[in-house]
């Protein structure tokens, strides 16, 4: 019996009958044939590569990171990267979480699938409290059952999950009720401490499944979170696409040189891009990821999703290189577009 896809709107091209599909670029889900020729030309050529020199990693300033969490009207904008897509964000009064995956593996399995090659820049103990978790969509790298169930058990109220359509139930059926699902370009607010902060899904170039058989029924998306002191964009998960200077047109109003210009900090991938034969249409590489800044119109971009977990070719450390050379090709100076170390904070401008 064939899938159905309780939201399916005719209205919106990437709703199909029975889930979603990109619509910007076209995408094909690889064959288990391309599978197995990525697979076996990696084996052949010995690939991903050991790293030549260790990831970058930084004991957290938890001091900071605690009072900061609890300032309210005098909380300073600030990010530290967790590892992988996961960062903590702070502003307005709210500590957000971006695809929190604390396990030792990403993986449904505990003893098998990528292992974490650093840990978290913070532990789930030393986490302050969570207002907001942005989840991008169900890859078994993003969306993380033991620390999801982790974070909806801190003491008082459980974060806020902000999700795609589909994701919902994954959530309710665990019990965890304090989560909205939204579709690309619909948003949620909710109170911060300088004045209403928006949160929109917006569109991503990617797929999303669990197993075998859930195949793009649920959908995927990065997000534009939108408060007075601080516009944040998160990729999530992305080949690259036009819809990148569509959304620099479509929030052109609210980031006006009257209102604050443009976001204040984009969280953009820059690994796991390798063979591109293989990722292209599902992973930006560095050279794509420089170019989503540059439509964007954002002032500052961190790199993240690299240095965490072997999930293709190229080696842990690679990234950050390349970032380098393309920094200088594209333009782009090293503050406009720079990496951290795992645990390391950085702290923001207020926006105007």
């Amino acid at each position: 019996m064939a899938r159905r896809n309780r939201h399916y709107n005719p209205a919106q091209p990437h709703h199909h009958p029975e889930g979603f599909r990109n619509v910007a670029e076209p995408f094909a889900t690889k064959s288990l044939a391309e599978v197995l020729r990525w697979r076996w030309g990696a084996a052949r050529g010995g690939l991903p590569l050991p790293p030549s020199a260790p990831v970058p990693t930084q004991a957290p300033d938890l001091s900071f990171l605690h009072r900061n969490a609890t300032a309210g009207a005098d909380m300073a904008p600030a990010v530290t990267w967790i590892g992988h897509a996961t960062a903590m964000v702070q502003f307005s009064g709210l500590t957000v979480l971006t695809d929190p995956i604390f396990a030792e593996r990403a993986s449904p399995l505990p003893f098998a699938g990528p292992k974490r090659a650093q840990a978290p820049g913070l532990g789930l103990a030393q986490l302050p409290r969570v207002d907001l978790v942005l989840v991008s969509h169900n890859h078994y790298d993003h969306l993380c059952d033991p620390s999801v169930r982790a974070l909806a058990a801190q003491p008082g109220e459980p974060p806020l999950f902000v999700v795609p359509l589909g994701l919902g139930d994954w959530f309710r059926g665990r019990g965890i009720t304090r989560v909205v699902e939204l579709d690309w370009w619909q948003s949620h607010a909710l109170p911060g401490a300088h004045g209403p902060v928006a949160v929109h899904l917006v569109p991503a170039q990617h797929w999303s499944a669990r197993g075998l058989t859930d195949r793009m029924a649920t959908l995927w998306g990065g997000f534009a979170v939108l408060a007075p002191d601080c516009h944040l964009f998160y990729a999530g998960d992305t080949a690259y696409s036009r819809e990148f200077a569509r959304m620099r047109a479509h929030f052109a109003e609210a980031q006006s040189e009257q209102a604050g210009g443009g976001f204040d900090l984009a969280l953009l991938p820059i690994g796991a891009y390798e063979p591109r034969w293989f990722m292209a249409d599902q992973h930006v590489n560095v050279e794509e990821a420089v170019r989503i800044h540059r439509d964007l119109g954002a002032k500052r971009s961190l790199g993240v999703h690299w240095g965490t977990f072997n999930l293709t070719d190229e080696a842990l450390d690679e990234p950050p290189r390349v970032l380098v050379q393309e920094r200088a090709r594209q333009g782009v100076a090293e503050d406009d577009f720079f990496v951290l170390a795992i645990g390391e904070t950085r702290r923001l401008p207020p926006r105007r």
